[in-house]
This record gives C-alpha cells, structure tokens and sequence, in this order.
C-alpha cells in the first residue's frame, strides 16, 4: 500500500495539469471574516496548510509536496512563520513527516492521533510536547477549542486505506468560527450530521479517499458555508464545485 500511494502522489506532481484552468487560476490564500480579525488560510500544497488568526498560526499536515524528489523537506517551512499549533491527521507520509515537524516545532503544542505519536518516525523529543487526541475529544490550545472528529474508509476495496479510529479529522473553534479539516476520508456519516461548519476543508482522489459526486452529497448533507476543496490530486474539481451547487460556496485555493 505505501508503495501505490508513493507512486500516486508522484502522478499527482506530474499531472497537476489535468484538473484544469481552474485550479491553475485559483488562489494560493484566501481570507474569513471572525472576531476580532480575518482568518488567514495559506494553501502550502495537497493537504498542507497554515490558517493564521491574530497570534495564533495553525500549520496542519506539514509534509514533503507530493511527488518531490531530493532536495531538503524542511526548507518550505521554515521560510514561513513559526506555528504555535500544529495538527497532524494521519500516519501516512502526505500528512505527516517527522524531519519537518523536528525542524518547525520550536514552542508549538502539536496535536495528533496516538497512531501518530506511537509510530517509529515520530521524534522523541517532541512527545512531551504533544497532545493525544482520540477521536471525539476535545482540547484547547492557546484559546482555540480542537475537536477531533472520525475520518476513515467505508468502501469495501478502499478500507485498507484509513481504517475508523486511527486518524482523526479536526473541528476548530477560531473567531467565532467553526473550522473542519476533513483529512483522509470517505463520505462517512459523522461528516453528514456535522452542524454550523463555517468553513470546510473536503479531500476526494481515489483510491485513499472519495470520488468528487461522493464528496459533493456530503457537503450538501452539512451545509457547510464556505468549502475548499484539498488533497484532490487530478480528481475533476469542477464537477465537484457543479454538484455542490448552491449547498455551500465553493472557494480554490492552488495546491498543485
């Protein structure tokens, strides 16, 4: 299985061109209205990403860009702000990165899945500094409330993928806002009785996730008001926006 997602993601780098003239014209940041300032979000690449709120910088999945060969992982990172949170969804090498989270650190409270913290890769000597988050718990950090929510496979030829209970997804509380960053999943029924998302992040590429029609009937379920899609690789992006239709806006951001 590792070796067919490495390989997937490197055809996600070499055919970025196949979703199409919209994603080359989306943005690579966006903004949300909340309390006491805008929510900053800053597309880093497939499922990667930095929300900024006030003092407060949230990196989520910092990981290699898919398909990058050589070179040093960690550079694209710290040439950005440094994080005083970051969440990490998953195990799998698109997610997660443990030389990256060594050098971007610095004073950050991680939250993670204990299938995260317990894998080999995981650095040391940042489990003190780490948050253990099973699905359904809540923490908060630095007055942002996390709530890690299930993300898993219920296709029977996808359940290989991310079996339910050990990644999770994250529902945030920022400004007034309610935030879901999806990570890898299916169109599973905690998704659906989601309520007053204002923002959703929403992956679909097969086989590890969703098709574009599946991830569209979840997003018209839970109403999410804004929607971006992510970790879509060369899935039809526009047939995913046409099927939301006027169930929620759908923004892009450029991560390929």
């Amino acid at each position: 299985m590792k070796s067919i997602r490495r390989l997937g993601l490197a055809a996600f780098a070499a055919t970025a061109i196949a979703t199409g003239a919209l994603a080359a014209a989306a943005m690579s940041d966006d903004k949300i209205a909340a309390t006491g300032g805008d929510i900053q979000i800053h597309a880093i690449h497939h499922a990667a990403l930095m929300l900024t709120h006030g003092n407060q910088r949230i990196l989520v999945d910092p990981a290699p860009a898919p398909g990058a060969q050589g070179g040093d992982p960690t550079a694209e990172y710290k040439a950005m702000p440094a994080p005083t949170i970051i969440l990490v969804t998953d195990i799998h090498g698109d997610h997660f990165n443990g030389d990256i989270l060594n050098a971007v650190a610095g004073n950050a409270t991680i939250v993670a899945p204990q299938a995260v913290i317990d894998d080999a890769k995981f650095p040391a000597a940042l489990k003190a500094k780490t948050r253990a988050l099973a699905n359904g718990a809540t923490t908060t950090v630095n007055g942002i409330q996390i709530q890690a929510v299930p993300m898993y496979n219920i296709t029977q030829d996808r359940l290989q993928f991310h079996n339910k209970g050990r990644g999770n997804g994250y529902v945030l509380t920022i400004g007034g806002k309610r935030v879901y960053i999806a990570g890898d999943t299916e169109d599973i029924p905690e998704m659906r009785a989601l309520q007053n998302i204002d923002v959703a992040f929403i992956p679909f590429n097969l086989p590890y996730t969703m098709t574009p029609q599946q991830a569209a009937s979840a997003v018209q379920a839970f109403k999410p008001k804004v929607v971006y899609p992510y970790h879509f690789g060369m899935s039809d992006v526009n047939a995913f926006r046409t099927q939301v239709g006027t169930a929620s806006e759908v923004r892009m951001l450029k991560w390929y």
